[in-house]
């Protein structure tokens, strides 16, 4: 099928033709000897020791060009950042060959195409560290234009800042947007280093299924599929919290999953249906207990992501410095609002509900109510960390009975920025009390919420064995990289975020099948 292309995308293929009229294959065998990276050789490089680089091989992308009669400068970017190449007619000859000069540098290269360079490093006149090429290999033809973003020392002008683009072309946005990679380093550092504090204090490392027959341990809406063999429905896990628990009664001490979830609801900038989330589960500890690891555990992160625990998001400065605010969820109702609903039933929440212009579903009960004025009316007030705890029994199916307080919970919600960043429960292990509670779910899915958990009768059972006084808790970790890397929406700690399809045309929609 006839595949449309604009003119520099037939100017390209042209140029690859030539590229193997003359005998050079675009596309070689994958084997190229690397020795040096870019920031490594900026980094280690002085006047002083030249001699340690008097033979280095690079690959990379060529992102500038140059061309200046018998020499020219380039910019290679790789894996680690950009370097200057000096490249010269001279050197790249073979004899009276000047082809691979005149022909394949001026004229058949272009910019986002990958080289591999042999030569030695050097400091130009106006003092940056360059590498002068004396050998020069064609590694993969670019048949696609990268969007131009210029680049100067060090600053990056024009980026492009288009989320249709940035969001969708990821690869594309990764090559010419600096910044962006190093977000997802930093990811990659925040998850190694949440790791590091579990595995250093004892915890195990586990993985429980995505494909569930009943999907719980929250309150979200699911993607439904079908098994073929069995013919039965499935669901994509809309969290892990049941099975770890099913561990904790099988005798573990303590686990946890890094648990990619997937629930089928709205998206914005804090939202996405597939999202990464890092629950465990400790016996014989509370929520009290989980509160001091939650504060250890996040200045640790922040210290390894950015070497200090104050990071600035947005407008602000914020500390994840122990110890963290503690205020009961009543109590932040009532700073916030003025009106004391911890005594209210559920028609006089949403008569505050009315009074305080907050849309008030008629199939959601009591516990969806004061979610609702918390959310509408409190929760972005809290920039600082902040632990909101002991919630109504009603908001809380999982979550064990406080000792002291009737009516509520031993839950905490921790609030940074305004949004929630963890969930933990003192949990509930009573499972007559556990199953009179998803029969309260099962009523309330009745009334038409179709985020009311299901009943897993599986999980009743575990319990039913009986389960250790168990402490658990669950991290958003895309919103908690969100906060480190200053970044303003999910989509930008997502590598490759959900977005509508894209529309093809014709001939493209053929070819992809």
């Amino acid at each position: 099928m006839q595949q449309h292309l604009s003119e520099q995308e037939q100017i390209r293929r042209d140029k690859l033709a030539q590229l193997q009229a003359l005998g050079i294959d675009p596309y070689p065998a994958p084997t190229y000897p690397v020795s040096h990276y870019a920031t490594d050789i900026k980094d280690q490089f002085s006047d002083e020791n030249p001699a340690a680089f008097e033979e280095v091989c690079l690959a990379g992308r060529i992102m500038s060009m140059r061309v200046m009669g018998k020499a020219s400068f380039a910019s290679l970017q790789d894996s680690s950042g950009r370097i200057q190449l000096y490249v010269s007619k001279d050197d790249l000859a073979r004899g009276e060959d000047t082809s691979m000069y005149d022909t394949v540098w001026k004229k058949l290269l272009d910019i986002g195409d990958f080289v591999g360079v042999k030569g030695f490093v050097f400091r130009t006149k106006l003092g940056e560290i360059s590498v002068h090429v004396k050998e020069l290999t064609f590694l993969g033809k670019s048949l696609r234009p990268l969007p131009i973003v210029k680049e100067a020392d060090g600053v990056v002008y024009d980026a492009v800042t288009d989320p249709e683009f940035k969001y969708r072309q990821r690869y594309a946005d990764l090559v010419i947007n600096p910044t962006v990679k190093e977000t997802f380093v930093k990811r990659s550092r925040l998850i190694n280093s949440i790791r590091e504090f579990l595995n250093g204090n004892g915890a195990l490392e586990v993985d429980t299924p995505v494909l569930q027959s009943i999907p719980g341990g929250a309150a979200a809406r699911p993607f439904v599929t079908h098994h073929n063999a069995l013919d039965v429905p499935f669901y994509l896990r809309i969290a892990n919290e049941l099975y770890l628990k099913r561990l904790i009664v099988g005798g573990f001490d303590w686990v946890y999953e890094f648990s990619r979830n997937f629930r089928n609801e709205g998206m914005d900038r804090t939202h996405n249906p597939e999202f990464t989330v890092l629950e465990f589960y400790t016996a014989y500890k509370d929520y009290d207990w989980m509160m001091h690891t939650t504060e250890q555990l996040l200045e640790k992160a922040a210290l390894d992501v950015n070497g200090t625990t104050d990071f600035v998001n947005g407008d602000n400065t914020i500390s994840f410095k122990a110890p963290f605010k503690r205020i009961s969820i009543y109590d932040a109702i009532k700073e916030h609002t003025g009106i004391d609903v911890s005594e209210m039933d559920e028609e006089g929440l949403r008569a505050v509900c009315k009074q305080l212009d907050i849309a008030a579903d008629p199939k959601v009960g009591k516990g969806k109510l004061i979610d609702e004025i918390f959310g509408g009316k409190c929760e972005h007030h809290y920039v600082q960390p902040t632990f909101i705890i002991d919630y109504p029994i009603e908001m809380s199916p999982l979550t064990k009975k406080h000792r002291s307080k009737p009516g509520l919970v031993e839950r905490f919600e921790l609030i940074v920025n305004g949004k929630e960043i963890a969930n933990a429960y003192s949990e509930l292990n009573d499972p007559i009390d556990q199953r009179e509670r998803f029969e309260d779910q099962v009523k309330l899915m009745e009334r038409g919420d179709d985020e009311a958990m299901f009943i897993d009768y599986d999980f009743l059972r575990s319990l039913e064995y009986g389960m250790p006084p168990t402490a658990g808790i669950g991290f958003g970790i895309d919103r908690l990289c969100m906060l480190l890397t200053n970044q303003p929406s999910i989509q930008d700690v997502l590598l490759f975020p959900q977005m509508r399809p894209e529309k093809w045309g014709h001939e493209e929609q053929e070819a992809e099948g």
